[in-house]
């Protein structure tokens, strides 16, 4: 059986440690009654190493949300890869679609999946259209973003990259739409063949693609269902009632 694979993103939540645990804690049983999906959680950077420690016992992994493009020196309130693999990470979010909001070009985005692979770890590339056109012009953005945030890293790295599908317009209280599963399936199918081909695997298999947007036990109902290996889910993943709805339907597909 091949697990799926959920992400809870906390973003800048909770705003204590107890409650930090408290969250993980409750997740940690659910998970014991819960099979077939890989869980990673990545909460705050500040919660990483108390959550490390806590996580013994359980099969959950811990990511960072965000980390820096250089690896130390005089940048003032940065984190770098290595320490968050030092404080128990390892998985590192890049290229969210709020952090690209904030600056993080497609260069940068490269430089940090670059320095994050080489530290050890897995990263989970955020990509995805600010909008859709009838001619179909989103496919073409889709593909250059992947292959710029991917330019000059080996397939010997393939193993160690999801690729986090976020369309930028069905994200959030802004959002313009709803994907659903047929739009889902298409773009699934696209971007695994974009890395089949740059990176000539044989196999849709060796590619992992998940999917973040308005995730939770509701719409995931749908999207389950498509070839997607998993879900990125943000608000959702703070809610003990609402995400253990969400793992028992995705433990169900």
């Amino acid at each position: 059986m091949v697990k799926k694979i959920v992400v809870a993103n906390w973003k800048m939540n909770p705003t204590t440690l107890r409650e930090a645990k408290t969250i993980f804690s409750n997740l940690k049983k659910q998970l014991k009654k819960t099979k077939g999906i890989e869980t990673i959680v990545c909460p705050p950077a500040v919660y990483i190493s108390e959550l490390k420690r806590i996580s013994v016992g359980s099969k959950i992994s811990l990511g960072s949300q965000n980390c820096f493009s250089e690896e130390k020196g005089s940048r003032t309130g940065e984190i770098s890869p290595e320490m968050l693999k030092t404080s128990g990470a390892k998985f590192v979010i890049l290229g969210h679609s709020e952090n690209r909001e904030r600056g993080d070009n497609d260069e940068l985005v490269n430089q940090k999946v670059k320095l994050a692979l080489k530290s050890g770890l897995s990263v989970i590339l955020c990509v995805g259209e600010q909008e859709r056109d009838e001619e179909g012009h989103y496919f073409r953005f889709l593909k250059k973003q992947i292959l710029d945030d991917l330019d000059g890293i080996s397939k010997n790295y393939l193993k160690n990259i999801l690729i986090a599908y976020e369309p930028i317009w069905a994200i959030g209280a802004k959002a313009t739409g709803v994907i659903d599963k047929k739009q889902l399936q298409e773009i699934a199918i696209f971007i695994k063949k974009v890395l089949v081909d740059k990176y000539n695997v044989r196999d849709f298999k060796d590619v992992k693609i998940l999917y973040g947007g308005s995730v939770n036990h509701k719409t995931v109902e749908e999207l389950v269902e498509t070839d997607v290996d998993g879900f990125l889910v943000g608000r959702s993943s703070l809610n003990k009632e609402k995400f253990n709805k969400l793992l028992e339907v995705v433990s169900l597909a």
